[in-house]
């Protein structure tokens, strides 16, 4: 009886020592004889002092990483479960050991590095497979570990760019423009560059244009412009994005008003609001548009915008001649109802009768239009025709402007030839006769300006 005692003591005491010695275990997988590891280590697992140091967690991920990549089991279903298994037992070693202290031998940072590699296989296989979101989660993982590798040195480069782009472009084509964003502001950070690179600053300069943050847009198009000097995209500006990354009218509107918000004097934000509503207002085929019903909410808006543009570069005539022009289109639609007023006023009328007062009153009324709209575009071209004149008596017109110079004086003379007719027919001759000077002055002006 004392002998049985004293045999189960032993046994006791022996089986004691082995729970927590783990060596037996890292000796099987140093020699490679992984699956008698990864069964010692299954059994040494059901004892609870085994499993009380951190030490048998970060053993179970050597093993079972180890396991995952024997020559069989690569690339099956098995293996990716044992991958798996070993992360969440490197998690754990993480929770009981936050010092790491143990990931210094070889041993262990081998497991680190095949958690890695397999992670970004998988991640990879996913990506060409288009389902992005596994991928990512995936490479998540693997970026996981390549920081760990890199910190603990194993990794000699401060950098993983290979599998920073390729989480950044799953991210970026599976739609998680967040996580996108995250990886390329690593890559553009350390100003990564060469080919396949440039796509790394643009989506950061958009990304951050989106939104809304300019400070962060200015750094990374100007990191753009140092890793990439002979790139154009990198010399547009706020305005240029707010153009192009909008799709419709309203939106547009939005993103350049967005610039003036916080730069209200922006000469070009300014002219391009001016230029989009101007498109709007005056189509090219006017049969096939129909003008918006905010039309004069949007007139005003491209009126303040011209003039704004103006106060800003008071030597450009563009904004003048495209607020003259307006008014003159405006013009020409008016006259087009009093033509149609005119045809239909005459079928109405039978020989030798008077038009019906309404009709009389109809065609005086589209007559004070079409002369006031006409008034409109004169202050604006008269401001072209003072910048011209002060061009022209330094330089040489150029052919543009030479063209541009005369239809400006084209209209003056036909504006004043109207203001004419109607001070006529005040009977105010004193102004008939400063306004029938007038239109002399921009006829001879007309003739004066060669092509």
């Amino acid at each position: 009886m004392k002998k049985s005692i004293l045999f189960t003591l032993a046994l006791f005491i022996a089986f004691s020592g082995w729970a927590q010695n783990y060596d037996p275990v890292k000796t099987l997988v140093m020699i490679n004889q992984l699956d008698k590891a990864k069964t010692d280590l299954d059994k040494a697992f059901t004892n609870a002092k085994y499993t009380s140091k951190p030490e048998a967690f970060i053993l179970k991920t050597v093993v079972y990483a180890s396991v995952a990549n024997m020559d069989g089991k690569k690339d099956t279903p098995a293996a990716a479960q044992l991958i798996e298994e070993a992360d969440a037992a490197f998690t754990k070693y993480r929770e009981l050991d936050p010092a790491l202290s143990l990931i210094s031998e070889p041993i262990y940072q081998n497991g680190i590095i095949m958690l890695y590699s397999n992670y970004y296989s998988f991640g990879y296989s996913e990506y060409t497979n288009k389902t992005y979101e596994k991928a990512l989660d995936k490479l998540k993982k693997a970026i996981h570990y390549s920081d760990l590798l890199i910190k603990q040195k194993v990794l000699t480069s401060s950098l993983d760019t290979n599998v920073l782009i390729l989480a950044a472009i799953t991210a970026e084509t599976g739609g998680f423009k967040d996580d996108a964003a995250a990886y390329y502001t690593k890559l553009a950070d350390a100003k990564v560059g060469g080919d396949g690179y440039e796509g790394v600053y643009r989506y950061l300069v958009t990304y951050h244009f989106g939104k809304k943050k300019m400070d962060s847009f200015e750094k990374y198009k100007m990191l753009g412009k140092e890793v990439f000097p002979k790139s154009d995209y990198f010399d547009f500006d706020k305005v240029d994005f707010a153009v192009g990354l909008a799709g419709t009218f309203t939106e547009k509107i939005v993103a350049i008003e967005e610039v003036l918000a916080t730069d209200p004097a922006n000469f070009k934000a300014n002219q391009v609001l001016g230029e989009i509503i101007y498109d709007t207002l005056n189509p090219r085929d006017e049969e096939a548009v129909v003008l918006p019903e905010n039309y004069l909410e949007l007139e005003k808006k491209m009126i303040d915008a011209f003039t704004r543009s103006s106060k800003s570069r008071p030597d450009y005539e563009i904004p003048s001649i495209y607020v003259g022009d307006h008014y003159i289109n405006k013009a020409g639609r008016v006259e087009e109802k009093r033509n149609t007023h005119a045809r239909e006023m005459k079928a109405r009328t039978k020989p030798g009768t008077m038009a019906s007062k309404e009709d009389v009153a109809k065609r005086d009324a589209l007559d004070r239009e079409y002369g006031e709209t006409m008034e409109l575009a004169k202050d604006p071209y008269l401001a072209a025709a003072t910048i011209f004149a002060n061009r022209a008596a330094e330089k040489d017109l150029e052919t543009r402007d030479k063209q541009q110079y005369k239809k400006v004086a084209s209209y003056l003379s036909e504006i004043y030839g109207l203001k004419k007719i109607a001070a006529n027919k005040a009977k105010n001759f004193a102004d008939k006769a400063k306004w029938e000077a007038e239109e002399k002055k921009w006829n001879e002006r007309y003739e004066s300006i060669k092509n």
